[in-house]
C-alpha cells in the first residue's frame, strides 16, 4: 500500500494576497528609483551599471566587477552545497547508528554548529585553523559554509530517513541486503523525496549565508559591490542591483526544486 499523502491546497485569496504584496513593493521600489522624484536630491546614475557587468576594453567583452563577483558567489555556494550534503548525511546516518562513539560525535558537532554564529565560524577557521593547516582563503571560506549548513542540513536528511516505514527496512533485511545497500538502494531514494523541499530551503540560505564571506577579504558578489560603493558612493544603485544578483540566484534553485520535485510526483 502506498503511504498517503497530503497535499496543501493554497486557497485563492492567498495568492491574491501575495500578489498584492508583490505589486506594493514593485511600485514603492520603482519610486524609490526613479531619477524624477522629488523628494530626494541623490543623483541616480543607472546609466553607469552595465559597465560594472560587462566591460569594452579594445573590442573585447570582459567581465565586470559585478559578474566576477557573482561567479565567485557562485563557485562558492554550488562547492559549499556539495560538502554541506555530504556532511548532513553522514552526520545523520552516525546519529542514527548504534555506534556511541559516532552518534556522540555527530551529536557534539550539531550543538557546537547549530548554538555559535556563522560569523564567528569564519572568523575562527579563517585566522585561527587555517595558519595552522595552510587552508586558502577560498577553501576556508567553503569549509566553514559547509560546516554550517551540514549541521542544518543533517536534520533535514535524518527526519527523511526516519519517515520511511520501517517495512521497508525489514524486507530488504530479508532480502539479504547489508546496511549500505539498504540506504544507497531503498531507504535514500524514498527519503529524498520528503526532504527536497526543506533542502531546497536550506540551499537558498546557503547563497545568502555566502555574502559574510566578504567580512574575510573575498572578493563575491557583495564584496565588490562594498568596493564599487566606495570608488563611486552609489549606495542605492549598487545595493539594489546586488539584492537583484542574489534574488535571480535563488529564485533559480527554487524553480529548479520545484520542477523536480513536480517530476517526482509523477512517478
Amino acid at each position: 500500500m502506498k503511504p498517503l499523502q497530503i497535499i496543501s491546497a493554497r486557497p485563492v485569496r492567498g495568492y491574491l494576497g501575495e500578489f498584492i504584496k508583490l505589486a506594493a513593493l514593485s511600485v514603492i521600489i520603482i519610486w524609490l528609483v526613479s531619477g524624477n522624484n522629488s523628494t530626494t536630491s541623490y543623483n541616480w546614475q543607472w546609466y553607469r551599471i552595465p559597465d560594472y557587468f560587462i566591460t569594452v576594453v579594445q573590442g573585447k567583452w570582459l567581465p565586470g566587477p559585478l559578474l566576477k563577483g557573482a561567479w565567485i558567489t557562485i563557485q562558492i555556494s554550488i562547492i559549499g552545497l556539495v560538502f554541506a550534503f555530504m556532511i548532513g548525511l553522514v552526520t545523520a546516518i552516525l546519529r542514527l547508528s548504534n555506534s556511541i562513539l559516532g552518534s556522540t560525535i555527530a551529536r557534539l558537532y550539531l550543538e557546537l554548529i547549530r548554538n555559535t554564529p556563522l560569523l564567528v565560524q569564519i572568523f575562527f577557521i579563517y585566522f585561527v585553523l587555517a595558519p595552522i593547516l595552510g587552508i586558502e582563503r577560498f577553501s576556508a571560506a567553503v569549509l566553514a559554509l559547509s560546516l554550517f549548513e551540514g549541521a542544518y542540513t543533517s536534520e533535514i536528511i535524518r527526519a527523511g530517513i526516519v519517515s520511511v516505514d520501517k517495512g521497508q527496512w525489514e524486507a530488504s533485511q530479508s532480502v539479504g541486503l547489508n546496511f549500505f545497500q539498504i540506504y544507497r538502494k531503498v531507504v535514500l531514494p524514498q527519503a529524498f523525496r520528503y526532504v527536497l523541499p526543506p533542502l531546497t530551503g536550506q540551499a537558498v540560505s546557503l547563497i545568502k549565508d555566502s555574502a559574510l564571506v566578504s567580512t574575510i577579504a573575498i572578493y563575491d558578489l557583495t564584496m565588490q559591490g562594498q568596493a564599487i560603493i566606495a570608488e563611486t558612493f552609489m549606495v542605492f544603485e549598487v545595493w539594489f542591483v546586488v539584492a537583484a544578483t542574489y534574488l535571480l540566484m535563488t529564485g533559480s534553485i527554487s524553480f529548479l526544486a520545484r520542477v523536480l520535485e513536480k517530476k517526482l510526483h509523477l512517478k
